[in-house]
């Protein structure tokens, strides 16, 4: 029969091994941060803006 010791009793390496076991990968989330891009900073990569109005300029002749 196995004796059972708690695990505060384990030496450091056997601790980590025992919680190494229980822990769980990251699965489908990515664990890298996002960060918000800064809407006024200038990027040269960003797609210009491009303006659309319905209202278009042009004189009228009769």
């Amino acid at each position: 029969m196995k004796k059972v010791t708690s695990v505060k009793k384990l030496s450091k390496k056997k601790q980590k091994e025992l919680n190494s076991k229980n822990r769980r990968g990251w699965g489908e989330v990515s664990p890298v941060t996002r960060v918000v891009e800064n809407k006024k900073r200038y990027n040269r990569k960003r797609k210009a803006r491009i303006e659309t109005d319905d209202f278009t300029y042009e004189p009228f002749l009769f």
